[in-house]
């Protein structure tokens, strides 16, 4: 899919067109023009061989079918992840990627061992969605949220994301509520500051990982240019400015990061109004494993007992390797 292609084609045409385009495209959830039976054959036949809206995925489903997670051909042939998470409470949250592998070199990340192969283009941050949108259509399901948490950094991408994000957000295009949008950064102080300055409600998740910086650094090297004293600093202007809540993710890594001690730091932090602490089970990697349930309950009571507030996400899709980077990692070594 290119939608500024599509632009172009339906440059000569009347204005109504656009809008009939785009409702097929995010309403109907389309595949192919020929099923856009209001536009007229030819226009049909010329969308179809210079705009298609083929998306090329193979899809993994774990066991308990809570989790999908696609492995998307791009038209240069690179690969992309995507991954589709079923709730128990109804909610179905697509979690995009925003580049092609990511140049953050994080330790725990499979995407990082890729590194950086390009960007991609909004086009491609929304056939994510689309992707799945078009999966769940068939079950009468629409996608609620989601959540910029795959490949890449999305402040790396700022502007892209931002212009996926209004297709995903409008009322023509997906109509999914900013406030059910959520980015992730590992940190990248110059994006957290233009997302203040956007109009739109969305979320703002931050990958912790760690108490301190000495650890953190290690397992991220992004905190040598932003130490947490500058990123919470960063983060309590956001808030000032926005009065939205922010989220620290918290990936659970057994011996490294989950000690009662390392909670206890973490609950000095931490414990202030609209910052919350979500604690991650992770998906093990050849590097790190996933700490035990009783070393994760133990770390969530600390931090509740101290004030924080806290939630704890579960696994999903492990079975299917559904950490962001390891489909692609194993598609590029195969």
């Amino acid at each position: 899919m290119n939608l500024d292609k599509l632009y172009k084609i339906l440059a000569d045409q009347p204005k109504y067109r656009v809008e009939q385009c785009k409702e097929a495209i995010f309403k109907k959830l389309i595949s192919d023009w020929s099923q856009a039976s209001n536009l007229s054959l030819d226009l049909r036949e010329k969308l179809n061989a210079e705009c298609p809206l083929e998306i090329k995925g193979q899809v993994f489903v774990s066991k308990d079918k809570n989790t999908d997670k696609a492995l998307i051909t791009l038209a240069d042939g690179l690969q992309v992840e995507t991954v589709l998470l079923s709730h128990s409470d109804g909610r179905h949250t697509v979690c995009v990627s925003s580049q092609v592998g990511c140049p953050m070199k994080c330790q725990f990340c499979a995407t990082g061992q890729l590194g950086l192969k390009r960007k991609l283009n909004y086009n491609e941050i929304v056939e994510q969605v689309l992707f799945f949108a078009r999966i769940l259509k068939k079950e009468d399901i629409r996608v609620s949220n989601v959540v910029f948490m795959g490949m890449g950094e999305p402040f790396l991408n700022y502007d892209q994301v931002m212009k996926a994000i209004k297709y995903l957000n409008e009322a023509d295009g997906l109509a999914i509520g900013a406030r059910h949008i959520s980015i992730s950064t590992c940190g990248i102080i110059d994006g957290i500051q233009k997302l203040s300055g956007e109009k739109m409600q969305l979320n703002l998740a931050i990958s912790l990982h760690a108490p301190n910086d000495k650890l953190r650094s290690e397992l991220m090297p992004i905190n040598k240019a932003f130490p947490i004293k500058k990123l919470l600093a960063a983060i309590d202007k956001y808030i000032q400015k926005t009065g939205r809540r922010v989220m620290f993710e918290y990936l659970m890594l057994k011996g490294v990061n989950d000690s009662i001690e390392q909670a206890q730091e973490l609950a000095q932090i931490m414990a202030k109004p609209l910052y919350l602490v979500n604690l991650i089970a992770y998906n093990p990697t050849e590097v790190f494993k996933a700490s035990d349930a009783k070393s994760i309950t133990n770390f969530k009571n600390i931090l509740s007992r101290a004030g924080v507030a806290v939630t704890q996400r579960y696994t999903f899709g492990q079975d299917i390797d559904a950490a962001c980077g390891q489909l692609a990692n194993k598609a590029q070594k195969g």
